[in-house]
């Protein structure tokens, strides 16, 4: 089980770690701060260093045995490593900071727009959220605005766990209809922004709106005769 350092600090740029086990293109370590695909966020890329300075690039990150272990994606044709063998995991923190940011503006996204999410995607310094909007009308001018109003708030971003009961007895919690909230051990990982937004995500983010910058409405592309894409990028 690899233990994961980006749950309690997403602003881990590098760790020291050992390799546990390695195979052709894959490489687990005893701890990392590399975020695996999952939940519309993009693994994270980077490099393992080792002691001797050789640097092993890491093209992706995902779950693998179950998901216990977290697999950092390398090249299948480099030497395996030996169980014990200490690196450095360094991340591609310009990719992961721009994650982090269109992650937490999607939470906000949610604020705004108050129906259930039926999908939803990260990449690069742009999101995207798919809704179940009934008969409403959306207007990305209106959600541009709003979503900019919030983030110049600088409202504190934290997360705190609560059990399978807890969230039992709060199904409003749950805005992905679609897909079951994350887990660990039958404990549940809530993001909070300030009065704004709660619910469970296993995602990385900046810890205030204020880290997201600027941001603007794309797109709002009709997905079917109730549901809705709207597609949100950084300005830059």
């Amino acid at each position: 089980m690899t233990k994961e350092v980006f749950r309690s600090d997403a602003y881990c740029r590098e760790c020291k770690a050992m390799v546990t086990a390695s195979a052709p293109g894959a490489i687990q370590l005893d701890r990392t701060n590399f975020y695996p695909m999952g939940g519309g966020q993009p693994g994270d890329t980077g490099m393992l260093i080792l002691e001797d300075g050789v640097e092993i690039e890491v093209s992706d990150t995902h779950k693998g045995d179950g998901g216990q272990a977290i697999q950092h994606v390398v090249d299948k044709h480099i030497p395996l490593l030996d169980p014990g063998t200490i690196v450095v995991a360094q991340i591609d923190w310009h990719r992961r900071y721009r994650h982090m940011r269109i992650h937490t503006c999607l939470h906000l996204l949610c604020a705004t727009v108050p129906y259930g999410v039926t999908g939803g995607q990260i990449s690069n310094g742009k999101g995207r959220l798919d809704f179940d909007i009934g008969d409403a009308t959306l207007h990305k001018e209106a959600i541009t605005v709003e979503l900019n109003r919030l983030i110049s708030e600088d409202h504190e971003v934290r997360s705190r766990w609560i059990t399978e009961e807890e969230l039992k007895a709060q199904p409003e919690l749950i805005r992905m209809m679609s897909v079951a909230p994350p887990n660990d051990q039958g404990s549940f990982r809530l993001l909070e922004i300030g009065t704004i937004d709660l619910q469970p995500c296993g995602g990385t983010h900046v810890v205030r709106t204020g880290e997201i910058g600027e941001v603007v409405v794309q797109k709002i592309e009709n997905k079917g005769k109730h549901n809705r894409r709207v597609k949100i990028a950084l300005v830059e």
